[in-house]
């Protein structure tokens, strides 16, 4: 009888020990699909090296897709639950008449992140320096592109008849591309473009994200069902990302290089610090969650010009507000 007694105990105490561990980690899991991965996003990694999920109840699972069609269909798919990736990818879906459409709810990013990187070093480059020239170019359709010629347009230059614009390289493929001789220009992110400039690769000769102003450039989106079912998840994702976004400003580009670098290993840590004050300088990293209206107008304009827009596509049908409206105010 004693020994039936004690295996009770024993079995009684280690239910209570699986109990407890159950109950520990009852975390919501949240599948993230980021469209590449940069120091562009540096405040989605401290959320999640800090901790800042954990602490709002939230296990995330990131994986990189590779470019806005892939984490699209990973969204649409379900394979992800929250994409972060441009803006006009939302309105692509939304145009083609989609029953479940995506909505933009948080976002990270509020300039173009790429920077122009020339073959050659040039202290007194002009942007009439690009004509005649073969200029690497992002994916049609996709913000970098569109960004990429809407500057260019700016300083009276039409990407289609004055250069030569190469768009048959696959995203992932475009820094090597280039250090492969391809092109004479090419748009790259960070940290890569500083990489290129210190192995003497490639020369950053401007900047983007500075010529084209504030607009949704990457935004965690969901689908508008995701959203409705799993309020309370996208509002704790959010506050994750909230606090994310203050850290980012409040401490110095060392210690955000710190965090993050375990997210960029063939790397080093001059550059991911470089990289990150270079963002943080140029504001490129949104300082709250909230997409405002202006910056979608934004959006448009460039998609417009760039004869990408295939519909106008009002702020509020695809911008939910309500989310980081509450965050913020809490």
């Amino acid at each position: 009888m004693k020994k039936y007694r004690v295996l009770f105990i024993l079995a009684f105490t280690v239910a209570l020990l699986l109990s407890a561990c159950s109950s520990s980690n009852n975390k919501t899991n949240v599948k993230i699909a980021e469209v590449t991965r940069s120091i562009f996003y540096a405040p989605q990694y401290v959320a999640i090296e800090k901790g800042f999920f954990e602490e709002e109840g939230l296990d995330v699972e990131l994986q990189t897709t590779w470019g806005g069609d892939k984490t699209m269909t990973a969204l649409l798919s379900d394979n992800a639950d929250i994409a972060l990736v441009g803006s006009e990818t939302s309105i692509y879906v939304a145009s083609r008449g989609a029953n479940d459409p995506v909505i933009n709810f948080a976002q990270l990013t509020q300039t173009d992140g790429t920077f122009l990187v020339a073959k050659e070093p040039n202290e007194n480059f002009s942007w009439d320096d690009l004509k005649d020239s073969d200029f690497l170019g992002q994916r049609k359709g996709g913000m970098p592109q569109m960004v990429g010629e809407f500057v260019l347009k700016q300083h009276g230059i039409d990407p289609h008849s004055d250069l030569n614009l190469i768009q048959n390289v696959d995203f992932a493929n475009i820094p090597s591309a280039f250090t492969s001789g391809t092109g004479e220009y090419v748009q790259l992110f960070e940290p890569t473009a500083s990489k290129f400039e210190k192995e003497g690769n490639g020369y950053i000769v401007a900047s983007f994200g500075e010529e084209s102003g504030h607009v949704p450039y990457t935004v965690f989106m969901a689908k508008k069902s995701f959203l409705e079912e799993n309020q309370d998840t996208a509002e704790s994702f959010t506050k994750a990302i909230y606090k994310a976004q203050k850290f980012i400003y409040d401490h110095s580009a060392e210690e955000v290089a710190e965090i993050v670098a375990p997210y960029f290993e063939d790397t080093e840590l001059e550059l991911i610090v470089s990289s990150v004050e270079r963002y943080r300088n140029q504001g490129s990293f949104a300082e709250n969650p909230l997409l405002d209206q202006e910056e979608w107008a934004n959006l448009k304009n460039i998609m417009d010009e760039a004869g990408e827009l295939p519909q106008d596509i009002p702020y509020e049908d695809l911008v939910n507000t309500e989310i980081a409206e509450e965050v913020m105010n809490e």
